[in-house]
């Protein structure tokens, strides 16, 4: 009997066995880590809880301003934002789908207050394009103290220059694809004919033509609609970039808190560079939440900053189980909240 493997299957298996690879490698490192974690201060590691929190309240302050600069959200709170926030994390750590299940879980829980799938997925895109301005704003503050502070070579400038490339590459190529309709009618068309063909593909032909390209179409003319307005108003971004800035800064901060708690403050600017290599790299990732993959690239950067090798497992490794355990947690009872009150979430 054979076995068939579909390119993403292919594609788990060969990070687990490198992931293996690289824990076997760092073995002896590890095992230093994990006497560190005796000395942990726990009421250091505790304000965790509340940067987190706040890192959510960002992320929701993103996307709710953005929407109701545009007029939606009249009747939601903040705080109900903020919980919506943690649920879309908490779908994207148990997901790993590149944030798409994000999108579909936001656009599903936004329509009963009213907003349309297009302009929620826009929210996302607006989540997204103005985290990585923030991001390379705050990138080059951090190359700046580095440099101050006598801390950066050229590895760690071509380093940054690679990323800041990446997120304007990335922003430019989706404005790209929206201001022309034409070519955005191409792409609908083509993506119509993709997503059909991979659901023949795993459907074995039962389910052909699931995806309709009428559909595809109207969803990105609202798309587009939403990116001329802006484009006439661009102070409704204003607001949310402030949010995107804060929510960055959030991130990194509870990764130098559980540092902090070790006893190693580690240099925040550095910690910076580290963290927007790992979250590139996991975002694409096929294991959920980027699992193993972040972890090593956070780890491997840190090292190569003069961070003591068992320092740097054992700070990643402490935030990050952390922050994981408490989104899963938190955003399940949520998420199972939300699921209780509107049905089972459309697939």
């Amino acid at each position: 009997m054979k076995l068939k493997f579909s390119f993403r299957g292919w594609l788990t298996i060969i990070t687990v066995v490198l992931l293996t690879i690289v824990v076997f490698v760092a073995w002896p490192e590890i095992m230093k880590a994990w006497a560190l974690l005796d000395q942990v201060n726990l009421w250091i590691l505790a304000l965790l809880i509340p940067v987190q929190f706040f890192s959510y309240y960002a992320t929701g302050g993103m996307i709710f301003s953005y929407l109701r600069a545009k007029g939606n959200l009249k009747n939601m709170s903040h705080a109900k934002m903020t919980r919506t926030a943690l649920e879309l994390n908490f779908v994207n750590h148990v997901l790993p789908s590149g944030g798409a299940a994000g999108f579909s879980y936001l656009a599903w829980i936004l329509s009963y207050e009213g907003v349309s799938v297009a302009r929620s997925t826009m929210s996302q895109i607006v989540r997204f394009a103005l985290t990585f301005l923030s991001f390379v704003v705050l990138l080059a503050a951090a190359v700046v103290v580095l440099t101050i502070n006598h801390q950066i070579d050229r590895t760690t400038v071509i380093i940054c220059a690679a990323l800041a490339v990446a997120c304007i590459g990335a922003l430019i190529g989706a404005i790209w694809l929206i201001k022309n309709k034409k070519r955005l009618d191409h792409f609908a068309v083509w993506l119509t004919r993709t997503a059909n063909k991979v659901i023949s593909f795993f459907t074995r032909g039962k389910k052909k033509d699931l995806v309709k390209g009428e559909v595809i179409e109207k969803f990105f003319d609202d798309i587009r609609d939403d990116y001329v307005e802006i484009r006439r108003d661009r102070r409704v971004l204003v607001v949310p970039f402030i949010w995107a800035l804060l929510a960055n800064m959030a991130d990194v901060a509870l990764i130098w808190i559980a540092f902090w708690a070790l006893g190693f403050p580690v240099d925040p600017a550095i910690i910076f560079v580290a963290f927007g290599l790992a979250s590139v790299a996991s975002a694409i990732s096929v294991t959920p939440g980027g699992a193993g993959v972040y972890e090593t690239i956070m780890i491997t950067f840190l090292a190569a900053s003069a961070v003591p090798a068992n320092v740097a497992i054992a700070g990643t490794l402490l935030a990050r189980v952390t922050l994981v355990v408490g989104t899963i947690a938190f955003g399940y009872v949520f998420y199972q909240m939300t699921v209780l009150k509107h049905g089972k979430r459309p697939a």
